[in-house]
């Protein structure tokens, strides 16, 4: 009788490495595509590239942020508003968590060795990673209104149906533009208002992100789509 109730109990409760989770494949990758790009984005923010032939610049992390609009946006077609919604907020988890690791290593001492003979490495890293408060303020404040605004604009558009490819590639394209132009104006204005005149590099950034909003986002949208479906329609991420 006990050997029988227990393997009654065992088999009406599996084991957790047992348990069916039916999560698909694309919103799998996506997410942790989009977990990777919101670390890296502030990293790479610290080069400013030339927009060539044009003399404008733009800081590197828009290069990451606009994967970033592309991997929301590709979540909000597929998956809903809700769930592209959702991960922008848990955005801030590996956001957080970066900040924090990276500002516990500058506060931790250096290695002697790196003292006396990489000292120019040293100061390069501190340099690089060591932001001002401010900036680390104004970084998610236009990180969060400007992606909660494309998915908003993005599925606005979107009608009461999925449209076409070039529907798809329009409504990206729109949504793209309108909120890398907000998230400029939020980022620029709370991180340098006040030390120094900041109209040319607004003016500068705002173009610079509408025009690559319209030329490379409606084509990696539509690519990012295709492949969470054809991820999805390989095999479910967990089972």
């Amino acid at each position: 009788m006990t050997d029988q109730a227990s393997a009654s109990k065992t088999s009406s409760n599996p084991a957790p490495s047992q348990t069916n989770v039916n999560m698909p494949l694309g919103l799998f990758v996506f997410t942790l595509l989009y977990g990777a790009m919101t670390v890296l984005a502030g990293v790479i923010a610290f080069k400013q590239v030339q927009l060539w032939p044009t003399d404008l610049a733009v800081e590197s992390g828009i290069f990451a942020f606009l994967l970033l609009v592309v991997i929301s946006s590709t979540l909000a077609q597929n998956y809903g508003k809700a769930a592209a919604q959702r991960i922008v907020w848990w955005g801030f988890l590996p956001l957080g968590l970066s900040a924090a690791l990276i500002y516990m290593v500058l506060g931790l001492p250096p290695s002697p060795e790196m003292v006396d003979f990489r000292g120019e490495d040293l100061a390069a890293f501190e340099r690089v990673l060591g932001q001002t408060p401010r900036i680390l303020m104004a970084g998610p404040a236009a990180y969060i209104t400007s992606l909660l605004l494309n998915i908003w604009i993005f599925d606005r558009l979107r009608g009461s149906g999925d449209g076409s490819t070039l529907g798809l590639m329009a409504r990206g394209a729109i949504a793209s533009a309108l909120s890398q132009a907000v998230d400029s104006v939020i980022f620029i204005t709370l991180a340098f208002y006040g030390q120094f005149d900041i109209t040319d590099l607004l003016i500068g950034q705002v173009i610079a992100k509408v025009a690559l909003s319209l030329a490379l986002v409606p084509f990696l949208i539509t690519f990012g789509v295709k492949a969470a479906q054809w991820l999805d329609r390989r095999a479910p991420a967990t089972e």
